[in-house]
């Protein structure tokens, strides 16, 4: 049994209702639907030390400590910041329309962010680190984290997405092992920057990663754009938890060629969701090649083409109570990108798996997957992706698959739900705020 089935020891975390904020459009940043009782985190009594600009020279934050970043971090020139289990990071007070709690290690940096079970790092809103129980964290309270590296991408050298263009925030090379370190047991809460239409800042982003460096164990939650983007590179990343991003929960994009294994996609349906020339556009899954700009035939190498394995993409158990235009998509191949998928779960979607007339379903591979739809399963405008076997489809207008997972949805309509994670959540993930 796949996914969250072939896992014991599932931990069961009580829910409650949320509404995010909506990117590109007009949106607003509020949660409408969620509890007005904010988390009241104990390390609001730590003392606070401001960061800025770039880090230049090693250096380590404690877990005696609370961080606070203003503009823009950047780790390079050798540095590596090491930072230690349970520390905690916040963003100085926003200025409208400038970065703000960005923490980028650049591509001559090194990032030693090693949490654990019992103590992971934690970005997360300077509301929830106030000691005030009555204020609640809001997307883009905290900027976000990238990590940029020197392996492949498809174009070559790029600028990365959200930040101005330096020298210092480009990303990508020729050395597929590059190891920009240790990033694990890490929690990402509140994050976004729309620095203009389509051009933001993710809850964690990864541009030309190599596969030397080390990412699990991470949770990104209720962020204004994609939860995890991968521009190129070939990291291989494990333990992945994405909730309720108001974008793609994952997203790939300019030749990444790593791996996601043992992974979560769980939505919100009370949130609100990106939208693209007025339809919606929130995905659990998007996967490009390139953008239309680098080549109009998609058709730049490497082509991006992840394996996903033991994934599980959840959106909605029904539509009933969904505001706004809701979601689109589980997973969405386009503009030349390719896949194969092992043991992935995809349901609560209208449209389970995608495949556009701009990437031909022919060079991708479904094994052991099993997807739902609201309308349709598995589409595919030009091409039939290889079946390796054991695929289930269903389509249901009423009612999504669980494919056997006890509880994987978030809402109930009317009342809190119980999700059910797998084991390896336990203890430092965080789904109630």
């Amino acid at each position: 049994m796949k996914n969250f089935k072939n896992l014991i020891g599932l931990l069961s975390i009580v829910a409650v209702s949320f509404t995010a904020c909506k990117k590109n459009e007009g949106g607003s940043s509020a949660f409408g639907n969620r509890s007005t009782s904010a988390a009241d985190y104990s390390q609001s009594s730590l003392p606070v030390v401001a960061v800025s600009g770039d880090i230049t020279s090693s250096v380590t934050w404690t877990a005696g400590n609370v961080y606070e970043l203003s503009g823009i971090v950047t780790v390079r020139n050798g540095a590596t910041l090491t930072i230690q289990p349970g520390t905690y990071i916040k963003a100085s007070a926003n200025t409208p329309g400038v970065q703000n709690g960005v923490l980028v290690i650049a591509k001559d940096g090194t990032v030693n962010a090693a949490g654990t079970a019992n103590d992971p790092i934690v970005f997360t809103s300077r509301n929830l680190l106030d000691g005030n129980a009555s204020t609640t964290g809001t997307p883009g309270d905290f900027g976000g984290v990238i990590i940029l590296g020197n392996a492949k991408i498809n174009v070559g050298d790029k600028l990365i997405e959200g930040l101005a263009d330096e020298g210092k925030y480009h990303y990508g090379g020729s050395n597929d092992e590059d190891n920009r370190g240790t990033f694990q047991y890490v929690r990402i809460e509140y994050a976004g920057f729309q620095l203009a239409p389509n051009i933001e800042v993710n809850g964690l982003t990864l541009g030309g990663v190599g596969n030397g460096t080390t990412i699990d164990h991470v949770q990104v939650s209720y962020g204004l754009d994609d939860g995890f983007e991968f521009f190129g590179g070939t990291v291989n990343a494990t333990n992945l938890i994405a909730l309720a991003s108001d974008d793609d929960q994952f997203d790939f994009d300019n030749g990444f060629t790593g791996s996601l294994t043992d992974a979560v996609a769980i939505a919100d349906k009370n949130s609100t969701h990106s939208t693209s020339s007025g339809a919606s556009d929130s995905n659990g899954i998007e996967s490009d090649n390139n953008a239309p700009g680098e080549d109009a035939t998609f058709s730049l190498l490497p082509k991006t083409h992840p394996t996903l394995t033991n994934v599980s993409v959840f959106g909605t158990e029904n539509t009933a109570g969904i505001a706004g235009l809701g979601y689109r998509n589980g997973i969405r191949e386009r503009r030349g990108s390719e896949v194969t998928l092992i043991d992935v779960i995809v349901s609560g979607y209208p449209r389970g798996i995608v495949f556009d007339a701009d990437a031909n379903a022919s060079l991708s591979d479904l094994n052991s997957t099993s997807v739902h739809g609201f309308t349709s399963a598995v589409t595919a405008a030009v091409g039939t992706y290889f079946d390796g076997g054991g695929n289930t489809l269903v389509v249901n207008g009423s009612n999504a698959s669980a494919f056997g997972v006890s509880q994987p949805w978030y809402n109930t309509p009317g009342s809190p739900s119980t999700v059910t994670l797998p084991s390896w959540a336990a203890t430092w993930s965080k789904l109630v705020f």
